[in-house]
């Protein structure tokens, strides 16, 4: 019930997303307009209000370098997966990775941890690393791909920054946070307001996509690629972290346990934004989300039952 808990809110917001796709109360753009606002302006919203406000030096425990070791793991896998099994380009590649490897560990992490370790500390970092490196990696292979042929591509890179309102946001989040800043309540209050949509937004969206009238069936390929990704998040992210946090850097007890319940977060919903944003293949990345976060349901319960 304490794992049930933080799946409820995201289920009944992507359920009514789906009525309104379903039933064409919004109209036909609202899938792709909910999708942008939340890539272009509430996600940088919410990304730079929790970084501004982040203690950097929770990224440097043990706990933290096991998470991020069985991530970059997993993540090369799916990349290496997308090239030579699936013959996917680049900057579907790097959606089928994220979608492997990138969990969810801002609005259903936290809650579930607050409600099965009563801590949400671990969480936080887990969702820190993954926003300050995981994500801006995913951009530039994206980027790199989908303005391939575009004069200067290293300076592109380079200016991604500048142009990516997700990496900008976050850049600025941090660099408040390393000079010790403390914003006055008129600067942080609209920004926080507008951050409050993110998840509400990209949920809707994911669940408007899911109407049957845009929802295709994919091919016996396809349909193998969601499987293959679906196990790499819901089963071998965490056995991964248990492995190496066991027998490489020696974790036990409730450390263990919040790294291995982190690793085994579903996909974040940041994949399909970022699929939709990019117009690349969102019905992976949508599908992706859904079985995994459908699945983590039993292996969170799994994991707390042989681990708390």
């Amino acid at each position: 019930m304490s794992v049930l808990s933080g799946f409820l809110p995201i289920w009944a917001i992507t359920a009514v997303g789906w009525a309104a796709g379903r039933f064409d109360v919004l109209g036909h753009q609202a899938q792709a307009v909910l999708g942008r606002f939340a890539f272009a302006f509430a996600m940088p919203a919410l990304l730079f209000l929790t970084l501004s406000r982040a203690r950097l030096s929770e990224l440097a425990g043990p706990g933290v370098a096991v998470f991020a070791a069985s991530l970059l793991i997993v993540f090369a896998l799916g990349l290496t997966l997308g090239r030579l099994v699936f013959r996917r380009r680049q900057a579907d590649r790097a959606i089928g990775a994220m979608a492997g490897a990138y969990v969810n560990s801002a609005n259903l992490g936290i809650p579930v941890a607050v409600h099965v370790l009563g801590d949400a500390s671990f969480a936080i970092a887990a969702a820190l690393f993954q926003t300050l490196f995981i994500t801006p990696l995913i951009l530039v292979l994206i980027d790199a791909e989908v303005r391939r042929g575009a004069q200067g591509r290293w300076g592109r890179i380079l200016r991604l920054p500048l142009r990516n309102p997700i990496i900008a946001a976050s850049a600025a989040g941090v660099t408040v946070a390393a000079l010790g800043l403390r914003l006055p309540e008129e600067v942080t209050a609209p920004v926080q307001m507008l951050g409050g949509a993110a998840v509400p937004a990209a949920l809707f969206a994911l669940g408007m996509s899911l109407n049957t009238r845009s929802a295709g069936r994919p091919s016996a390929g396809g349909r193998a690629e969601r499987r293959v990704l679906v196990a790499l998040k819901i089963a071998v992210q965490p056995l991964l972290a248990y492995a190496l946090g066991r027998w490489v850097f020696g974790i036990e007890g409730r450390d263990l346990f919040a790294v291995v319940l982190c690793a085994g977060l579903p996909t974040a919903q940041n994949a399909f934004i970022f699929a939709a944003e990019y117009r690349l293949d969102t019905a992976l990345a949508r599908d992706a989300v859904l079985l995994s976060t459908l699945l983590s349901m039993g292996s969170l319960s799994l994991i707390t039952w042989l681990l708390a």
